[in-house]
């Protein structure tokens, strides 16, 4: 079992302290665009993050959740058994992949997805460390050797994502929220990336919406920021309502 992240008292992490001088990008700019011009990540480090805890963020926010997931799975049950036979048609294995993800503070909980990846896959990551095509800890390859025919429509549809739902509906995720990082990549953050762990992890965010995987790491991490920042009903119906299209345009899925 893996411990829950820890907070670091000398990296600022969610002191409350005097904002810094520059100034997060505007959610509109950060959405509408891969590029947004972002503060370095020291001012980052200093700025507090939190917002005050509205009505919304206590009750609506977790009520959404639990509509949209009931929802989104119903609609989706009568797909459920031709998935499973795709992948099990294609590759030996579960259908569903589990894995350890630290959501808010750093709480690990058991993260499910449709099996993309042959059977075992995360064991040999380490051998194709030298193929990774993205910046910072995380670990993407455009073409991975071990995603398997199935693997490719389910990801590139986001089908994959689908059990996710389950994770909402048990309160371990959100609809919207930053993406959920394994382990060992949360021990290679710098301190003003933790932030992004002061909230449950989510299905979409403003990451999804803007580039995914043709985002740099950097940017994606105060994309999460500026989420937590200036969460609301209205930024989380933005945000659902533009998944879609972004699903369907399937830029920077892979």
């Amino acid at each position: 079992m893996y411990k829950s992240a820890k907070r670091d008292s000398e990296s600022g992490f969610l002191q409350t302290v005097k904002p810094a001088t520059k100034t997060m990008p505007t959610i509109e700019a950060a959405s509408g665009s891969r590029r947004t011009d972002s503060p370095p990540a020291a001012a980052l480090v200093v700025a507090p993050v939190a917002q005050e805890n509205t009505f919304y963020k206590r009750y609506g926010k977790r009520a959404l959740d639990i509509l949209g997931a009931a929802v989104g799975l119903l609609l989706f049950l009568p797909f459920f058994p031709l998935v499973a036979l795709g992948i099990k048609l294609n590759s030996r294995g579960p259908i569903l992949y589990k894995s350890i993800r630290l959501g808010q503070d750093g709480r690990p909980f058991v993260f499910y997805k449709f099996r993309s990846m042959v059977d075992g896959a995360h064991e040999s990551r380490n051998f194709l460390l030298h193929l990774n095509e993205v910046e910072g800890p995380v670990f993407k390859i455009a073409r991975d050797p071990r995603v398997t025919l199935t693997g490719r429509i389910l990801r590139r549809t986001s089908i994959d994502e689908i059990p996710q739902l389950f994770n909402v509906l048990r309160g371990d995720m959100t609809l919207v929220g930053p993406r959920p990082p394994i382990p060992e990549e949360v021990e290679k953050y710098e301190p003003w990336q933790r932030r992004r762990l002061d909230v449950k992890p989510g299905i979409t965010c403003l990451w999804q919406i803007s580039g995914r995987s043709k985002l740099g790491f950097d940017e994606w991490m105060r994309l999460d920021i500026q989420y937590i920042r200036n969460q609301s009903f209205l930024l989380d119906l933005k945000i659902l309502l533009r998944t879609l299209p972004a699903v369907i345009s399937r830029e920077g899925a892979y």
